[in-house]
This record gives C-alpha cells, structure tokens and sequence, in this order.
C-alpha cells in the first residue's frame, strides 16, 4: 500500500503513543541490523519476494505472531506480550495457534470498509515489514489474496533436476508445484 494513499485518513494514535512506536521500531530496526551482521540467515537465500500489495488486507485483519518457546510456555511471558500489543498496537488477543506457536490478534486500527489503516503512519513494523519477514521461515506461506509470492532462488536449476528423474508427468507437476518453482 502506498503511503499517499493512507495519508487522507485520520491518525488514531495520540502523540505520545506515536512517539513510543517510533522509538520500539528504532530499537527493532537496530536489533535487526545487528541479527543480519552477527547471525547470518541463510534461508534468506532460498526465497525471493515478487509482486506488490494489491492492498486486500487479509495481512491486517487477523495479525499472528509467532513467539518463541520460553514465551510460549510462561504464561506470565505470553501475558505480556498480549497487554503491550493491546496497549501500544492496538492489537486485541483473539486465541492461539497451538501448532506453530503464534498468538491471534484483531487490529483494532484495520477499518474494514475503507480497508484501510487509520494508524499508517505509525504502524507496527510486524505490519510495515510484512511479507519480508516471512522470508526467514523454513517454508513461508502467504495469505491466499496477497499480492505477493514467494519464489524460490534456485527454481531453474530444480526445475532441470526434477525433469532429469524418472516421475511421471503428474509427479513431477505435483512436486513443481509443491516447492513453488511453475
């Protein structure tokens, strides 16, 4: 979504609740600058990111976050997290998805009609960030009406390997379209 586009919308944040925004996503962007140069990500390198917003909202709707295994299994830890997401982003707790580990929420700055932000300016960078984030997962996965694709780097060279085997023509398109290379 083009910022221009969000402009003509009203800012639902106070001053002082912008200004803490900005200063968590100063640290999250100095906290990702020193991940990027002190741990190397290599799935990075498996994925390519193609296409633009085609701005469905499907990201804003349902916001999840995965959480790692100690705020997963504290309670107290977990608890946390869903006040400060309540109380800075405006995100309110609506379950949990056991097997991956990600916590729901509802954004209560996403207006439905307009499908538009009524923050934009100061959105989370979970939103910001979105799909590029993703890029780091084993096998990130899209919603269905994004605008955006996930591509794998080297599909030309698989897609040479898989026609080199013995499968049948079914197989092989399964297989294709399994590991996102057609």
């Amino acid at each position: 979504m083009a910022a221009d586009a969000h402009r003509e919308y009203a800012v639902k944040d106070t001053v002082a609740l912008s200004l803490v925004k900005r200063l968590v996503r100063l640290f999250w962007l100095v906290d990702g600058v020193l991940r990027r140069v002190l741990i190397p990500r290599r799935r990075w390198r498996y994925w390519r990111l193609e296409g633009t917003c085609n701005a469905c909202g499907s990201c804003c709707v349902e916001p999840s976050i995965h959480v790692g295994p100690i705020t997963w299994h504290l309670p107290l830890a977990r608890q946390l997290l869903v006040a400060w997401h309540a109380r800075i982003n405006g995100f309110m707790y609506d379950g949990q998805d056991e097997k991956h580990h990600e916590l729901i929420f509802r954004c209560t700055h996403y207006q439905p009609t307009s499908q538009r932000c009524d923050s934009y300016a100061s959105r989370p960078s979970m939103c910001r960030d979105y799909p590029r984030t993703l890029l780091a997962q084993a096998w990130p996965e899209l919603f269905p009406s994004c605008g955006y694709r996930v591509r794998l780097r080297k599909a030309e060279q698989l897609r040479r390997g898989i026609e080199a085997t013995s499968l049948s023509p079914e197989a092989k398109a399964q297989l294709r379209r399994k590991l996102r290379i057609d």
